[in-house]
């Protein structure tokens, strides 16, 4: 379920299927129902409990990362087990996607980027 951490960063507990299908659908949705004027957030996904992804899931996270990068915000995936992080260095989006330890890291990742960028 996607949390508000503050203002400018939500994160998503994500769960495996068809949760996982679900959760990536509705943080889609409020990053494009944002309204005019309204900040974007950035989106740090915890993949802890995920032990798979399919091409689906795989769209679902390349529209976010598209619709985020479009607002100048950032997409920081965490905690992605071994079997996820197989699945995405095969289809070469390791290369796509930033990734973080943990949580912590990749809130911290974002709020440094943020201050570097003002």
């Amino acid at each position: 379920m996607a949390v508000d951490w503050s203002d400018n960063i939500v994160i998503a507990n994500l769960a495996d299927e068809p949760a996982l299908s679900d959760e990536l659908a509705m943080i889609c949705e409020r990053i494009e129902e944002t309204s005019e004027g309204d900040p974007v957030p950035h989106a740090v996904l915890e993949f802890h409990e995920v032990s798979y992804v399919n091409s689906s899931n795989i769209a679902q996270l390349l529209r976010l990362r598209k619709n985020l990068e479009a607002h100048g915000r950032q997409l920081v995936l965490c905690g992605v087990t071994d079997e996820v992080m197989s699945v995405l260095v095969v289809t070469g989006l390791s290369k796509v996607f930033r990734f973080a330890a943990d949580l912590l890291t990749a809130i911290a990742s974002i709020q440094i980027a943020d201050t570097a960028q003002d």
